[in-house]
């Protein structure tokens, strides 16, 4: 009995996690990038390393929490600016070599040695100094408070305030996709991506709308970017090809151009590894599996778990078939 419930104990916590945050934010971005508009965008780490670090350099300067968030903001923008002007014109699988040799190059640059005073190289940045401000900023008693059976400090690393700051992002990202899908904006871009040519022929330009997504949806990286860095450490290869291939899973897996679709995927992501691992470990003898081998099998039953969906439910478990498919 102790193992159940040690392990509903872990789902919860793993629901709940900053991370699990994190990948709901950057998974509405890249649905708004794929989902709604229908960008190939296979970087969206890059905007998260871009966001992540523009923030964390910038409290590491000496500067306060809200100019760094703009900083973190503005970095997003730019990089938005430099991929989508001279790349928006491509389609499909070019747009997506070009967008994931765009965040692996975000992702060396931040590697390079000359750079460590700046990055920290290779080990990137770990230091408690980027999160004070945002500790400070804590409304909540010191000590510590237990909730649905879990316990955390109210304020510090590890806590109910890191939380509660990135589920509030998260509902505030989710009801701004969804007020910008039900507007004129929004059906433009579905346009888009059902018919690119039919929307230019109306007036409109598709390349600024895609402009306008890809800023937004990469704004929202950048934001799940700080929030992957809140535990006091950031690192390049945190955020590399492996995150971005997980963003996507996490899309398809809850539906592409659903609004919740990036928020029961990324829970359901993050619980299946838990629960494939937790049953692995307690039921499998060590000297059939050890913990790596555990975790390797993990990741082998969610891919074929992924290849199953595509095959059998391309649009996810939250999708609607009628408005989007995988061969527009």
């Amino acid at each position: 009995m102790t193992f159940w419930t040690d392990l509903l104990q872990a789902m919860l916590q793993t629901a709940l996690s900053p991370t699990t945050a994190a990948f709901v934010i950057a998974a509405i971005g890249l649905n708004i990038h794929f989902g709604f508009t229908g960008l190939m965008n296979i970087g969206q780490a890059g905007f998260m390393l871009v966001g992540g670090y523009g923030f964390v350099i910038s409290v590491m300067s000496g500067l306060g929490v809200f100019p760094a968030l703009l900083i973190s903001i503005l970095a997003s923008v730019a990089f938005g600016l430099l991929l989508g002007i001279p790349t928006l014109k491509l389609r499909g699988d070019y747009l997506a070599i070009v967008t994931i040799g765009a965040a692996e190059i975000i992702r060396m640059v931040a590697r390079l040695a000359n750079l460590s005073p700046i990055t920290g190289g290779p080990s990137g940045i770990q230091s408690p100094q980027f999160r004070e401000g945002l500790n400070a900023l804590s409304p909540l008693p010191e000590g510590r408070t237990a909730f649905l059976g879990l316990e955390y400090i109210n304020t510090g690393v590890d806590d109910w305030w890191t939380r509660i700051l990135s589920w509030g992002l998260v509902a505030l990202f989710l009801l701004i996709t969804w007020l910008l899908m039900r507007s004129p904006w929004g059906r433009v871009l579905r346009g888009i991506r059902e018919d690119e040519d039919a929307v230019r022929s109306l007036g409109k330009s598709p390349f600024s709308y895609k402009m306008q997504a890809l800023i937004i949806g990469g704004v929202m990286g950048g934001f799940g970017g700080i929030i992957m860095a809140l535990p006091s450490a950031i690192n390049p290869d945190g955020m590399g090809r492996a995150t971005t291939f997980n963003l996507w899973m996490i899309m398809l897996l809850g539906g592409a151009a659903t609004i919740l679709g990036p928020l029961l995927g990324s829970i359901l992501f993050f619980v299946l590894r838990l629960v494939i691992t937790s049953f692995a470990s307690e039921f499998v003898p060590a000297e059939v599996l050890n913990a790596q081998q555990t975790e390797i099998v993990s990741w082998i039953l969610i891919g074929l778990m992924l290849m199953l969906l595509v095959i059998f439910r391309p649009q996810g478990i939250l999708g609607n078939k009628k408005e989007l498919s995988f061969n527009v």
